[in-house]
């Protein structure tokens, strides 16, 4: 007798996971990664690299491009929230804060900056503490824009073009390693996303 048994559904997560494969590939995929990498380096929660690992996954020899996307486009969003710090307290900087509940957090990197100035800069933009604090911080502590744009540009560099470096190589065995452990993957990004939001009250 024929096996008729029906092939197994993929999972929810699966099913999200090939939706962003997808769409990754798309035309726009660059336009909306530049726009995360923009907006998260102000005021959005999410990192640069939900879109980025899985473009690069869709497209390995755009990894590059795409790491240069984050890098400008975290810069350019870096210096929104610098104004925001430093010209837009009341307005923009202490609601932003508030909805993180990061006071505490804001006036702890304020005295970092007086301290250590641009290392600050170049060790936060590599941790998953939201860089937005730091870019917010070096306004409100009027830390010179120059070379907060280099430090910027460098620390961010760092961490986006490490992940392209990573995902160009060992492409096949990551993508291969996330499609058949996507729960844990999942499980340990909400770990770091979370911890780093939580590790603002600590430093």
């Amino acid at each position: 007798m024929p096996d008729v048994t029906a092939p197994a559904r993929p999972s929810l997560l699966n099913r999200l996971y090939a939706g962003v494969l997808k769409h990754a590939a798309s035309p726009y995929a660059p336009l909306w990664l530049a726009l995360l990498a923009f907006s998260e380096a102000s005021f959005f929660p999410l990192p640069p690299e939900t879109l980025l690992v899985p473009m690069i996954l869709a497209q390995r020899h755009n990894a590059w491009r795409y790491a240069a996307i984050c890098t400008v486009a975290s810069v350019a969003g870096g210096v929104l929230g610098w104004v925001i710090g430093s010209m837009l307290l009341d307005y923009l900087a202490m609601p932003i804060v508030r909805f993180y509940h990061a006071e505490h957090t804001l006036i702890s990197l304020q005295e970092k900056f007086r301290q250590w100035g641009v290392w600050i800069i170049l060790f936060k933009g590599l941790t998953p503490i939201p860089y937005k604090f730091v870019t917010i911080a070096s306004g409100m502590a009027h830390f010179a824009l120059g070379p907060f744009m280099i430090a910027s540009a460098v620390t961010r560099g760092v961490r986006f073009f490490l992940v392209a470096a990573l995902l160009r190589k060992f492409g096949p065995p990551i993508e291969s390693f996330i499609e058949t452990r996507l729960p844990l993957i999942m499980g340990i990004f909400a770990v770091l996303l979370i911890g780093g939001v939580l590790a603002l009250r600590y430093l």
